[in-house]
């Protein structure tokens, strides 16, 4: 029996709410996303799935970012919101460019079209990767610890953010290797910068400022090669600001999926940045 890819449901009561779909990011599972879960379904239908290799769907597998984004379209609703994290953004990117009638908006939180450094681009050290990639055949849960760690590095509340992931990751089944394997190689070679132009959905980039695996200026990076976008940076954030700022983070997507334009928030951002 093919093993198929494991996804959660809430707010379905909810007839008038917009479908949003979760993704987590690399070593991760669904369960980063409980915390938020009972305030974002009183106003969406909210579809939570354990990315191909991790979690509940650590037996289903996708090497590569097109067969990940692939196999949650396959399942996932018709058409909705899609918002991914770290990894996930990326995921999100391409099922927009594949199925672009699939997805009504994208949102992309501590997200890059390219996460590797290359050249002028800012991002993770390729030494790094490679370093976390060699840790992996060693002890690959001290591996998602140590990036965990790196997650909530530079967060002021960063000893409670590591508590909630570990929590999370700890609550289902540990990824399988193939799958941290194949998402590191992803972080480092996966490029989508030249596609960027092709996304014409709605979209809301999010960052935090003090995030050390997304530099802050990416973000402004990304004004030039996806102006159809908007960004919001939150100043005391890392890279998990939907666990250090809960309610910031939800007032932005609740601005950003109900279409009304937040100018206060787009002027912060903007000064943010400066």
């Amino acid at each position: 029996m093919t093993a198929s890819v494991y996804w959660q449901a809430f707010g379905q009561d909810l007839a008038q709410g917009s479908d949003l779909v979760l993704i987590h990011g690399w070593g991760m599972n669904g369960a980063v996303w409980q915390h938020l879960v009972p305030q974002l379904e009183e106003q969406y239908r909210v579809h939570v799935v354990d990315m191909p290799g991790y979690g509940y769907s650590a037996g289903v597998k996708a090497q590569s970012v097109e067969a990940m984004a692939d196999a949650l379209l396959a399942s996932a609703p018709a058409r909705a919101v899609w918002l991914g994290w770290s990894l996930g953004g990326l995921i999100a990117k391409q099922a927009a460019l594949q199925a672009p009638e699939r997805v009504s908006k994208l949102i992309t939180v501590a997200s890059s079209p390219r996460f590797a450094a290359m050249d002028s681009w800012r991002g993770i050290r390729p030494q790094v990767l490679s370093d976390f990639q060699q840790q992996l055949s060693d002890d690959f849960s001290l591996t998602v610890e140590r990036f965990m760690a790196l997650q909530a590095m530079g967060s002021p509340s960063a000893r409670q953010d590591i508590r909630l992931l570990k929590q999370a990751v700890l609550s289902r089944p540990q990824p399988s290797p193939d799958a941290l394997a194949a998402g590191l190689d992803m972080l480092a070679e996966v490029d989508l910068r030249q596609q960027l132009g092709q996304i014409q959905q709605p979209w809301l980039r999010l960052y935090g400022r003090l995030d050390g695996l997304v530099p802050v200026k990416v973000a402004s990076d990304m004004d030039k090669l996806a102006p159809q976008s908007e960004k919001v940076v939150f100043p005391q954030a890392s890279h998990a600001p939907f666990i250090s700022h809960p309610q910031d983070f939800l007032q932005s997507l609740q601005v950003f999926i109900e279409g009304n334009a937040s100018a206060a928030l787009a002027t912060e951002s903007t000064e943010i940045l400066k």
